[in-house]
């Protein structure tokens, strides 16, 4: 097996453009430029990603980036075994050397130190300094850069530089019309439309109260769960209070609030 082969996807992953962003990252591509993604919480963009590897024939290597991760969990480091020391690659090294598309997602959840390791990956040099192993990777030439993250979550603390920003071209992304998403949350569940569309009209009054008690509003992957939840045979307004409204809030007020419009649209 060659070693890019597990990276690959091999069944094409559903995604429904919203608009000319599958022209767009083709483009990009056929440049190699690094590109960022920007979106709300659940609206499709690493899905978006996995389809457009699959579109390109491209392997694909997606770091969940958190506070704790280093530099060196994205470029690599020295183990110890019985054998003595040895290097292994990060996730970032990998697809550099295997010409892989290194999707980052949610960038701005890593530590700021480490989003400059991506820096020399990112203009025309196209290498990635190895400095504990002393050696320079020179990026495959089908190697891209991809990241991800919520521009409504951006603070002081947690955003990226504009030394970061300007080294990408960027899509924006946001929640597909209702008719749209309603026939996303059919197609991935295999609930009626119908009921599909009940479930968005409940998201759009979530939606309506980001910034007023909500820091985010309900994501098309809570109305997938909850789809699935009712194929499962659960209730619709069991599933709905599962799926759409314990996990986006705490708030009594407008848990309330939610749950009416849940008995409202499908009770």
């Amino acid at each position: 097996m060659n070693a890019i082969d597990p990276y690959r996807i091999a069944a094409e992953p559903y995604y429904q453009a919203q608009g000319r962003e599958v022209e767009l990252y083709r483009a990009a591509y056929a440049a190699r430029l690094p590109v960022m993604i920007k979106g709300p919480t659940g609206c499709g963009k690493s899905r978006f990603v996995e389809h457009m590897a699959w579109l390109l024939d491209r392997p694909l290597i997606t770091v969940a980036c958190n506070e704790d991760m280093s530099a060196a969990d994205l470029v690599g480091r020295f183990l110890l075994d019985r054998d003595g020391t040895r290097w292994q690659d990060g996730p970032l090294t990998l697809a550099a050397r295997l010409g892989a598309i290194c999707y980052l997602d949610e960038i701005v959840e890593a530590r700021k130190d480490t989003t400059v390791v991506i820096h020399p990956l990112t203009d025309y040099r196209r290498v990635l300094p190895l400095d504990k192993k002393g050696e320079l990777v020179h990026a495959h030439p089908d190697f891209q850069l991809v990241i991800s993250f919520n521009p409504g979550y951006q603070s002081l603390i947690k955003d990226l530089k504009q030394s970061t920003k300007q080294r990408f071209s960027a899509l924006e992304f946001d929640y597909a019309d209702a008719d749209a998403e309603a026939a996303i949350v059919a197609r991935e569940t295999g609930v009626e439309i119908g009921l599909a569309a009940k479930l968005v009209a409940i998201a759009e009054r979530a939606r309506a109260l980001k910034g007023h008690g909500l820091e985010e509003g309900i994501s098309t992957r809570l109305l997938v769960y909850a789809a699935k939840l009712i194929g499962q045979g659960v209730a619709a307004q069991d599933a709905c209070r599962m799926a759409l409204v314990r996990p986006i809030t705490d708030d009594g007020d407008i848990r309330s609030t939610l749950e009416h419009a849940i008995d409202l649209i499908v009770g």
